[in-house]
């Protein structure tokens, strides 16, 4: 993620309590769906990742979330019995009071035009985001680690049986 977003506070869930109003170069600002006059809402960064990373699996042409390291080790785990998959696997997120900043690591289909495919998912994950937590999303950050051929992962998986 960049360093310099801006307007995005790095407190996360874990910051300290804030007044209702928070001073912002010498003008106060009102009050938003997460801080009210009667209390405060904090959404964890947990919650805006797992938001983020099922709305970015939505999007048509997206085979997979994640890099090379975070998608095997997603799958070793969706081995075990009883495991889920990480709906979070492939994305990092910075949340503010009031913005949040997303950073999504995907595997494209072969085909698909990646331009359009990195415009459905920042429409797709700002949308679900702003709307679910109320939170500004500044930013989504789309890097596509890889390109899924039809088959690829098949031959690989026969390769290691026969070894």
């Amino acid at each position: 993620m960049t360093a310099d977003r801006p307007n995005v506070s790095t407190t996360g869930s874990g910051g300290a309590a804030a007044p209702a109003r928070e001073r912002e170069s010498g003008r106060e600002r009102p009050p938003g769906p997460l801080m009210t006059e009667q209390g405060r809402t904090t959404i964890a960064d947990g919650v805006v990742s797992k938001i983020a990373g099922i709305s970015a699996r939505e999007v048509s042409g997206v085979h997979d979330l994640g890099g090379g390291a975070a998608r095997m080790v997603g799958a070793i785990r969706e081995r075990i019995p009883g495991s889920r998959t990480n709906l979070q696997q492939g994305v990092s997120v910075e949340v503010g009071e009031r913005q949040a900043a997303i950073d999504v690591d995907i595997v494209a289909d072969y085909g698909v035009s990646v331009v359009d495919l990195s415009t459905g998912i920042r429409r797709n994950v700002i949308a679900a985001v702003e709307r679910m937590t109320g939170l500004e999303v500044t930013e989504v950050n789309v890097t596509v680690n890889d390109v899924y051929v039809e088959g690829e992962d098949d031959g690989e998986q026969r390769e290691s049986r026969v070894e």
